[in-house]
């Protein structure tokens, strides 16, 4: 058997690329371990064009976010899923002096095409401590990792393009044009599998800077604002009542388990936040592979051009994935340039320095 391409790992990177790839006509074996955590599990999905308290641009909103809508919205007509959940966030003022500030910014036109003209405060106020009014950042939405993975895990198992196993560069022969898994030959091995990368022997040298994040799953009855709100912490509303909150940031103690120290400080901000009682059903803990710059880590190795990666995607995966996968299966494919920012070319000299 023969295929194009191996990718290992199934997160929202895996999962773009394996899928825009096939969409060009090429044979994609899409392999991941289900024993191995992954950030995909664990995160809420949120996608937002401005972020921080200074409403700052996501890198390349203008170009991710049309397209992002449009990737992930496409697959579910050709499909006929739902997975992917347009939605505004609303984010309500700390105190008049935010409120003065915000509305300052948003007569930057960069800012103004990601912002609501019109917020009605009220429909809030029932549920959201918003005393100052907010406004709701347009654009947005959630993607429902889990559904997501598995609708495309179901579609490469149909294709019998799927393989369920751990894959390490000690299970694959390499040479110039090819390697070889157990009797299968690719053109190229990818790997997708998240911050398990930095264990790779070939890209160890890559600045990894990995983020624990923690988030907690809860149930408010009546709780019916559709939108997600944001204010330090997001409350992301799944489904009658259902409520995602998170989520935290550390750059130490980097295990998949949870802290009674993350759920105290969600609990505290959303006590802030939110009028209506709460019960905490659930908290789960995940690791982004985040990287030193905040730029992702995209293109093939440069002494062994068999194996590439496509990750370091950080807290922005869902919103990053689906454009850098078109950019990265046009390099492959039509030789088309990367995205410097995103390029591994850029820390080449470190793996000069390693060797």
């Amino acid at each position: 058997m023969t295929a194009d391409f191996l990718l290992v790992g199934q997160g929202v990177a895996g999962s773009a690329l394996a899928w825009t790839l096939d969409q060009r006509g090429c044979s994609v074996i899409l392999a991941d371990d289900p024993s191995l955590p992954s950030a995909s599990a664990v995160a809420a999905g949120v996608v937002n064009p401005l972020t921080g308290r200074k409403l700052v641009h996501t890198w390349k909103a203008d170009e991710l976010f049309p397209f992002l809508h449009h990737f992930y919205s496409g697959i579910e007509q050709k499909l006929g899923v739902r997975f992917f959940h347009p939605k505004n966030i609303y984010r309500p003022f700390r105190s008049l002096a935010e409120q003065t500030a915000y509305l300052e910014l948003t007569n930057d036109p960069g800012v103004q095409a990601y912002v609501s003209k019109d917020v009605d405060n009220q429909q809030y106020s029932q549920f959201i401590n918003n005393p100052f009014g907010g406004l709701e950042v347009t654009q947005a939405g959630w993607l429902d990792l889990t559904e997501f993975v598995r609708i495309i895990k179901g579609y490469f198992i149909k294709k019998n393009q799927y393989y369920e196993g751990r894959v390490s560069l000690d299970d694959l022969k390499i040479n110039d044009n090819k390697a070889e898994l157990k009797g299968v030959t690719v053109g190229k091995v990818i790997f997708c599998d998240g911050v398990q990368a930095r264990e790779n022997p070939l890209f160890d040298w890559l600045p990894y800077n990995p983020v624990k994040g923690q988030i907690l799953t809860a149930l408010a009855e009546g709780y019916s604002i559709k939108n997600i709100v944001n204010q330090g912490i997001f409350i992301l509303p799944v489904r009658d009542g259902l409520l995602k909150i998170g989520a935290t940031y550390s750059w130490h103690d980097l295990d998949w388990q949870t802290t009674e120290d993350g759920r105290e400080f969600l609990e505290s901000k959303v006590r802030e936040l939110l009028k209506i009682p709460y019960q905490v059903v659930a908290q789960q803990a995940g690791i982004r592979p985040s990287t030193k710059d905040r730029r992702p880590f995209i293109g093939l190795h440069p002494t062994q051009p068999v194996v590439g990666i496509f990750g370091g995607m950080g807290t922005k995966g869902v919103s990053l994935a689906p454009y850098l996968a078109e950019q990265f299966a046009r390099y492959l494919l039509d030789g088309e340039d990367l995205e410097p920012e995103a390029n591994i070319s850029r820390y080449v000299s470190l793996l000069s320095r390693s060797e």
